[in-house]
């Protein structure tokens, strides 16, 4: 198996293999372009994103800076993804993010990870696994989303949760590690904040 075999098969693999290393660099340059763009330049940051994910669809929004080992290369977006300032991917491998997806600041997705024994560590040895994050989800401020995590459609992740397993559909999870605390409910019919309620007629 071939070293970008590894890299999406979650094998054990070295990372500054020369060809893998010249390929990053380039992505990484295309980043670089990304954010040294101006407020007033989306149509450019629209057209460099389409260059640097592996795909994306309509309306998605990234706000400078943005962060990713890959440049996004290994990352697949859906549409109308929002995402605030401080995105960190690291797209050692895949990403899978569904539509109408939002990202609160400093939020870290990260599918590379390294092996507990130390000797391996030493030679530099990674591996990956994918992460999925259905459509409609809200992954609040700083939360971390660690290797090979699904998180299900339309479910809320607390602002600062470490989510080191799968999170179902529909669900506000929060903490450290991030944990199911309810469902999605009636409640959330009739509320948005705290005692606020939801005026219709307004909307």
């Amino acid at each position: 198996m071939d070293i970008k075999g590894k890299m999406h098969s979650q094998k054990l693999y070295y990372p500054m293999e020369e060809s893998l290393f010249k390929e990053q660099i380039a992505c990484l340059d295309k980043l670089y372009d990304f954010n040294a763009t101006r407020p007033t330049e989306l149509d450019k940051r629209s057209e460099l994103l389409k260059e640097m994910f592996a795909e994306i669809g309509e309306n998605c929004y990234i706000e400078p800076p943005f962060h990713a080992n890959f440049g996004g290369k290994h990352v697949h977006f859906g549409s109308n993804i929002y995402a605030n300032f401080n995105l960190t991917l690291v797209d050692d491998t895949y990403i899978y993010v569904g539509d109408n997806t939002k990202f609160g600041p400093n939020v870290t997705v990260c599918t590379a990870a390294h092996p507990i024994l130390p000797e391996l560590r030493e030679k530099q040895y990674q591996y990956n696994a994918p992460i999925h994050i259905g459509s409609g989800c809200w992954i609040g401020a700083g939360a971390i989303i660690l290797p090979g995590v699904a998180i299900g459609d339309n479910s809320v992740i607390g602002a600062g949760s470490v989510v080191t397993k799968n999170i179902p559909a529909n669900v506000v999870a929060i903490g450290v590690p991030c944990r199911v605390m309810r469902p999605i409910g009636k409640h959330d019919e009739e509320y948005y904040f705290k005692d606020l309620r939801i005026n219709r007629e307004e909307l």
